[in-house]
């Protein structure tokens, strides 16, 4: 019976992808009878304010009969933000060179600072107005 028990969950195929603060993990396991299932884990580190660090998990159980319909939706909204966003990454967080190329935009156009500036101070006017974007 022990023996048994050792064979469920037991991991088959492992694969890991590290992205930043998070580590994402792809494990083929074993169910009691015998066949295989899929989960993917997340893991995602966090500082606290001491400088310690913890981390919080998430994990999705794929099975077989899913796998088909998973993989249609999981590509039709890859290609859907893709389609509408492109490949470029536009987030400080998870572009390190986000600064640099924000910055070196800026420097093209001069035409360009200036509309910002008119934007940020439209925007410290209506700062006692909340808006759908604020919530």
């Amino acid at each position: 019976m022990e023996e048994n028990k050792q064979h469920v969950n037991e991991d088959i195929y492992s694969k890991v992808l590290r992205a930043g603060r998070r580590t994402y993990f792809f494990d083929v396991r074993s169910t009691k009878a015998g066949d295989y299932y899929l989960t993917i884990s997340e893991s995602k580190k966090f500082t606290n304010e001491d400088g310690t660090f913890y981390f919080k998990k998430h994990k999705i159980y794929l099975y077989k009969e899913d796998f088909e319909n998973f993989t249609n939706i999981l590509g039709e909204m890859t290609k859907y933000i893709i389609d509408e966003k492109g490949l470029e990454v536009i987030s400080e967080i998870h572009d390190k060179d986000f600064v640099a190329k924000k910055g070196k935009e800026a420097e093209s156009s001069d035409e360009d600072a200036e509309t910002k500036e008119e934007t940020d101070e439209k925007k410290e006017e209506k700062s006692d107005e909340v808006e759908f974007e604020d919530i």
